[in-house]
């Protein structure tokens, strides 16, 4: 599998990221509460999260993906997606370990991601890769935790 590449605002794969994110998160439409932010991201989003932060892809077509933001003390990751028939093949840890990479480089000492609460699977997954929950947090409107946060060290 082919490196991952850092996509410009101008990408045009940002079209096939968007493509993958709808696909990915697909199966949470009826599971989570609020939906998904992915019904209302476009390519002009991902085109201003890469010049605010980084858009990273892998795959001649984009198989998967990640949004990095930093942020005061954390590398956030928003959007890590891998498609369907790529699970299980190290996708999802090579872009984690990208934004490691990452990280240090921005002097940044943690990763940081949300996940929803339902998504039981995620937390199982992000724990595999070194994430531990620390916090949970609220949608607006709403008085029970709706996400919980995960950070690994670096």
């Amino acid at each position: 599998m082919p490196a991952p590449v850092q996509l410009p605002s101008d990408s045009p794969a940002l079209i096939e990221v968007l493509e993958l994110i709808r696909r990915s998160f697909a199966d949470m439409d009826g599971r989570i509460d609020p939906p998904s932010s992915m019904h209302h991201l476009t390519v002009a989003d991902l085109a201003a999260q890469a010049e605010a932060g980084e858009v990273w892809a892998i795959g001649t077509p984009v198989v998967a993906c990640v949004v990095l933001t930093p942020r005061t003390d954390v590398l956030y990751l928003g959007k890590l997606a891998v498609a369907a028939d790529q699970h299980g093949t190290g996708l999802a840890r090579q872009l984690v370990e990208l934004a490691a990479e990452r990280a240090r480089a921005h002097g940044l000492e943690a990763l940081e991601l949300q996940t929803r609460v339902e998504l039981l699977e995620n937390h199982a997954t992000f724990a595999q890769l070194g994430f531990v929950q620390t916090a949970t947090c609220a949608h607006p409107g709403y008085t029970r935790p709706t996400s919980v946060v995960l950070r690994r060290s670096l």
